[in-house]
């Protein structure tokens, strides 16, 4: 289990949101400024996604942009949240991010998903006529793992860049199969509660229950997605909010657009069926002012044990998502940690 005396770690989760009215480049300028504003508020970790064919997200060439952002940053780690590892070859991901760990020692972070993180006609450009089973992702994970440790002694295959730099790995997931397989290798899990809660409490409890303890993980890890939205007052961050309500209805309905600009009242306006489903969806969110938001956080805390919370925070305003960051790390602050009596 988790140690229940101290608070999650925070950390964030980048989709790189191209805004409607915006470009590409300055959604990738928006991810570096809001890393470096996570790394002054003392974020453990910032990671990107990989996604593919998508209109609102320029997260596509992921190795690329965690060197964009490690570079210019100091002290933050910065990893992929994920690598969708079915669509590269194992060697190839080992020599991206052995390179980018000699570029920037101990700040790098490989997260591995299993899903294509695209639609089906990108998955088959990117993987060509790969046909994927049940035994690849776990056999490729085997295979990163010893690419990225130590070379042994007649080893015929050698990633350079990437041999001895023992990048950590972490699995992602939002089903059960991640997490048992991170259990039985003994590797940090994500839970990816951001868009996927259903199967959130059961994941994590398998996870531990079956975790086996390795060398560099002798406890188990557990890290959640968490949708956070903030604001100086619940009203404006509900209305903040729009933005994401709109990008959410926009995946349920496959009309995925850019990150468009908040609409006031715009919950009240949608049929009872998109509410809820728009709901289930963001299920894990934290919505609201200072209050909502630390209490939020506990009551994530304590239903879930989480070692580390990664926010995904989609302000359509650059600068107001700069400041729900702040009010965030300042409620985060304030949190009780397990166990404390809540305050009358």
């Amino acid at each position: 289990m988790t140690d229940s005396t101290r608070r999650p770690t925070l950390s964030m989760l980048d989709l790189v949101a191209v805004r409607e009215g915006g470009t590409v480049a300055d959604a990738l300028q928006i991810a570096l400024r809001t890393a470096q504003h996570a790394e002054k508020l003392g974020f453990a970790r910032y990671w990107l996604a990989e996604h593919h064919n998508m209109a609102g997200i320029a997260s596509s060439a992921t190795a690329v942009l965690v060197g964009h952002i490690a570079g210019g940053t100091s002290r933050i780690r910065v990893g992929s949240g994920g690598v969708m590892l079915p669509n590269h070859a194992p060697l190839v991901v080992a020599e991206a991010f052995g390179t980018l760990a000699e570029l920037y020692p101990g700040r790098i972070d490989l997260g591995l998903g299993r899903a294509p993180g695209t639609d089906p006609t990108t998955m088959r450009a990117l993987r060509r006529n790969r046909v994927e089973t049940e035994e690849d992702f776990p056999r490729d994970v085997a295979e990163l793992q010893r690419l990225l440790a130590p070379a042994e002694p007649g080893q015929r295959l050698i990633a350079m860049p990437g041999a001895g730099t023992n990048v950590p790995i972490w699995l992602l997931g939002s089903s059960l199969f991640s997490a048992q397989l991170a259990a039985q290798q003994g590797l940090p899990y994500a839970f990816a509660s951001h868009f996927a809660p259903r199967l959130l409490h059961q994941a994590i409890e398998l996870y531990r229950n079956l975790y086996r303890p390795s060398a560099a993980w002798p406890k188990p890890y557990v890290v959640i997605g968490v949708p956070l939205i903030a604001a100086p007052t619940d009203e404006e961050a509900d209305y903040l909010a729009s933005s994401t309500y709109q990008r959410v209805l926009g995946i349920l309905t496959g009309d995925r657009r850019r990150l468009l600009p908040p609409i006031a009242n715009y919950a009240a306006n949608l049929q009872p069926q998109e509410r809820a489903a728009i709901g289930d969806f963001l299920a894990a969110a934290v919505i609201g002012g200072p209050d909502t938001v630390r209490t939020g956080l506990e009551r994530l805390a304590d239903a879930t044990g989480a070692d580390e919370f990664m926010l995904v925070c989609d302000v359509y305003d650059p600068a107001l998502r700069l400041r729900s960051l702040d009010i965030a790390a300042q409620a985060h602050s304030a949190m009780r940690t397990a166990g404390q009596p809540t305050p009358a």
